[in-house]
């Protein structure tokens, strides 16, 4: 009668037709030692569910979620920032700027002691100009070092 009771069960079970207490019913006859030999290959997956139902998880689980810098926004950030810059920065119009005339004379008179300055500054490099010549003779003694020391040079061809 057991027997017939458990394979009812089973058949109930694979149809996912048992309540909670018939399943307990069928985790108490597999965890037994001794089941019908017919019944033997279920007996694993029952005991299965008896050892996992023991389990416990015993791991911290962090509760604070870790934030994560997204890089993609902060480039279309930039990109963002770069174009209202552009936008703000270029005139409107494509007219030129307006200038009064003691702007006008302001500059004209900026550009006259720019220029004053600048032959000032190179009169200064009139008189290192000789350096260039030093130069050019130190490199010409190091041509004659070549000249007065062949053994030196066919050393270097040997190798």
């Amino acid at each position: 009668m057991v027997l017939n009771n458990i394979e009812h069960l089973l058949e109930k079970y694979e149809n996912g037709e048992t309540s909670l207490k018939e399943e307990q019913q069928l985790k108490n006859y597999f965890s037994q030692e001794t089941v019908a030999p017919h019944l033997e290959m279920y007996k694993p997956m029952f005991q299965y569910f008896v050892v996992n139902q023991k389990e416990q998880f015993t791991k911290q689980l962090p509760l604070k979620s870790k934030k994560v810098f997204n890089y993609k926004w902060l480039s279309i950030a930039a990109v963002a920032v770069l174009m209202v810059s552009i936008f703000i920065t270029k005139p409107f119009n494509n007219e030129e700027l307006m200038l009064t005339a003691a702007e006008k004379t302001e500059i004209k008179n900026a550009k006259e002691a720019l220029a004053i300055m600048s032959k000032h500054l190179n009169q200064g490099t009139a008189q290192v100009n000789y350096l260039g010549a030093i130069n050019k003779a130190g490199t010409q003694v190091d041509y004659l070092k070549e000249i007065t020391n062949p053994m030196d040079r066919l050393f270097k061809n040997k190798k």
